[in-house]
């Protein structure tokens, strides 16, 4: 038993301690663009600073929108309306992260009553580092508008 005990006080004298690994810092630019013939029509930005942890995924959230009102005068109710991101680093390499994506992008238009236009994704998606990649492309059913997210994940480190 003292045999061990020994061993176990030399190896905490002349071995080093175990640090923690790194934890990496990553920015995420977001571009939610909507395109008609080819041409952008609109171009909304959105950043958020966020962290890969070794052995556990932090979520990264966008949150942007506004309340529109529905309905008559005296009978008015209102619909949530804009851009919700939830992005999750699942793998990382020197080249490329790996992320778990969902985002919801709803807009209304300017008539009365508006229409609203809504387009949901949830993928796991490889972007490469430091180059603007369209993660998620749709087609709105009622007119040829294309929805289109972008991604551009820089390291900070």
């Amino acid at each position: 038993m003292k045999t061990i005990v020994l061993l176990l006080a030399a190896m905490a004298c002349f071995g080093q301690e175990p640090t923690a690994p790194a934890v990496k810092y990553y920015r995420f630019d977001m571009v939610v663009k909507e395109i008609d013939t080819g041409k952008v029509q609109s171009a909304r930005n959105y950043s958020v600073i966020g962290s890969a942890r070794p052995g556990g995924a932090v979520a990264m959230v966008i949150r942007a929108g506004e309340r529109v009102p529905v309905g008559t005068q005296t009978n008015q109710t209102y619909i949530d309306v804009g851009v919700n991101v939830d992005c999750r680093i699942m793998s990382e390499s020197a080249t490329e992260v790996g992320l778990m994506v969902s985002a919801d992008v709803s807009s209304a238009d300017s008539r009365t009553p508006p229409i609203i236009s809504q387009t949901k994704w949830n993928s796991n998606v490889i972007v490469p580092l430091k180059k603007p990649t369209v993660i998620f492309s749709s087609e709105s059913p009622s007119k040829k508008i294309q929805t289109q997210l972008e991604v551009t994940v820089t390291p900070l480190q």
